[in-house]
């Protein structure tokens, strides 16, 4: 009995000393890089211009990749430009106090991830004939609460507006009134 209890707690001692676990190939030892975690921010759109727009835009990053889920409803059928403005203040009834579309590199608008674009120039969603619309962005351009100002979205806003976004028109691309706005904020976790 005395055999088997001191087998036992060198059993727990090896096990519980173990080191990290390594990877190695022929020559090197590395060892396993952790997982990252995700990290979310939300935006709450809301009305403006006298719509009934509202809805949710969700960033999450992980891995230094951005996703963005848009789920909006209110909006009349047919298509809307969606963009990031400068500012997180959607307090002014037309979202004006949004500002301008974010444009850290001071780029000319157009269309998303083609020669001469904003940051802030995501593009258009489709509303259906019930008035809902989803959209699915995934990007390294952008960054959730990083030191990079050139891609950091927390602090700006997300505004939808009435019109189609033309992609050409400067410096906004021609769409028309704010109809929904919201801040993007960091989620607490």
């Amino acid at each position: 009995m005395k055999n088997f209890f001191i087998v036992t707690l060198l059993c727990v001692a090896l096990v519980g000393c173990k080191e990290p676990v390594k990877q190695t190939d022929t020559n090197n030892e590395t060892e396993v890089a952790p997982v990252e975690k995700s990290i979310t921010a939300t935006a709450l759109v809301s009305a403006k211009s006298n719509s009934a727009v509202s809805g949710t835009v969700t960033f999450t990053e992980s891995n230094g990749i951005v996703v963005m889920n848009a789920n909006l409803s209110g909006l009349t059928p047919g298509p809307h430009a969606i963009h990031i403005h400068e500012n997180g203040d959607c307090s002014a009834d037309d979202a004006s106090s949004a500002g301008g579309h974010w444009n850290p590199t001071q780029d000319d608008h157009g269309a998303w991830e083609h020669k001469g674009f904003h940051k802030g120039d995501i593009g258009n969603l489709q509303a259906d004939e019930n008035g809902i619309a989803t959209l699915t962005l995934e990007t390294d351009l952008w960054c959730i609460n990083c030191e990079d100002e050139t891609k950091n979205i927390v602090g700006k806003s997300i505004v939808i507006h009435k019109d189609v976004d033309d992609m050409k028109s400067q410096p906004s691309g021609n769409a028309g009134d704010r109809i929904g706005c919201g801040e993007i904020v960091l989620e607490d976790k």
